[in-house]
Order: structure tokens, then sequence, then C-alpha cells
């Protein structure tokens, strides 16, 4: 297994997480309809489309932070509501973070999901128990952190992100909204699932698949 992440395994990241975000378009577009306006799949899957398309444009030898800022860029420019300027900016700025390295250690994933973290939380101006998709984002970069600091490997402060960010989708359900458009329902948002936070799960699942496939 890989402990680095390089510009193969973020092209990777992306791609992968265009398939699941595609595949699971349906899913997502089902939990929007319940409390938002029921095109949370078809955005998240036509940016991410756009995000592979751009990224397939870019020199052989980019690096991490350059693709990341790309695909910042096509998703910012391509998903509607909310969610493209949110992962737009992510992702743009992740790629900052990364900067010029060819790659990226655990503690520079840390750095990375704590700019995720940051951009959402600056720009969407929410907080973990808003039903968003913090909910899912910061219990995981916290367990990565948490991960790589006791020493542990890249790929299993992954699968703790992952299983973070799983977890902090469930906890969505019993929330009631306070941000977007499922606010707007009030007590009535209660019991649903939060597709944004759904979608952040997905994409962190992809990453945790593409640097295991790179270590294959």
């Amino acid at each position: 297994m890989t402990e680095t992440i390089d510009a193969t395994a973020t092209r990777r990241w992306i791609a992968e997480a265009a398939r699941v975000l595609s595949e699971q378009r349906h899913i997502l577009t089902d939990l929007d309809a319940a409390i938002g306006d029921a095109d949370h799949g078809v955005n998240m899957d036509r940016g991410f489309q756009a995000a592979v398309a751009r990224i397939d444009a870019l020199a052989a030898d980019a690096s991490p932070g350059a693709i990341l800022q790309m695909a910042g860029a096509a998703v910012m420019s391509s998903i509607g509501g909310a969610s493209g300027p949110l992962w737009g900016m992510a992702f743009r700025r992740a790629g900052q973070q990364a900067g010029d390295a060819s790659e990226l250690d655990g503690s520079a994933l840390v750095g990375m999901l704590d700019q995720v973290v940051q951009a959402m939380r600056g720009l969407g101006k929410a907080e973990v128990g808003d039903k968003t998709m913090l909910d899912a984002l910061v219990p995981a970069a916290e367990a990565a952190r948490a991960r790589i600091d006791a020493g542990a490997t890249l790929a299993e402060a992954l699968t703790a992100a992952r299983e973070a960010a799983e977890a902090g989708v469930q906890a969505t359900i019993p929330l009631q909204a306070k941000k977007g458009r499922a606010s707007y329902l009030g007590e009535r948002s209660i019991g649903h699932q939060d597709p944004g936070a759904t979608s952040a799960a997905m994409i962190l699942r992809a990453l945790e698949t593409a640097v295991a496939d790179g270590g294959a």
C-alpha cells in the first residue's frame, strides 16, 4: 500500500468520484426530493463529469495540487445551487494547500481535509449539526488527523475518515436543517438523510478507493 498520494492517484480520485456520483445520482436525487429541489444528484454528476474532462486536458506532469484546483474550477462552473461554489472552493483550497508537491503524505492529506472544511465553513456559514455536508466532512477530517497523529498509515487514516463521514451521514437523519432549502421545512426536515452529507461521504470513499487501487 502506497503511503503517498501522487498525481495518478489524484486523477483516479476525481474519476472514481465521478463514477460513483453518476451511479448513485438517483439515490441522491431521491434524498434531495424529500427536503430540497430534487436536483442534487444531477448537479453533482454533471459537475464531476466536467471535472474529469478538464483534468484529462491537463499536462501529464500536472501536480496533485494543480489537478485539484482544476477540478475545483470545473465543479464551480458546472454545479448549480450551493454545492458548486462550496465544492469548487473546497477543491481549490485543497489544491493550494498541496502546492507544487509531486506527492502528498498523510500530514498533507490532513492539511487538505482541513482546508476543505474551512472553505465550506467560510462560504456556507454552517457548522456540525446544521444538517449539511459538514456533518460528514468535519468528523472525517478530525478522524484522519487523529489517526495520522497516532502514527497510522495513509490507508488507515483514509478508512477512518470514510467511516467517520458515513457515521456523520446517518447522524443527519434526526437533525432539523438549519441551512439551505431544507431549512425552509423546519421540523419537517427531521427524519431525512441529508443529500449533501451523503455525496460528501461518497467523495471520501472514492479517495479511499483511489489510493487503495494504487497500492494493489
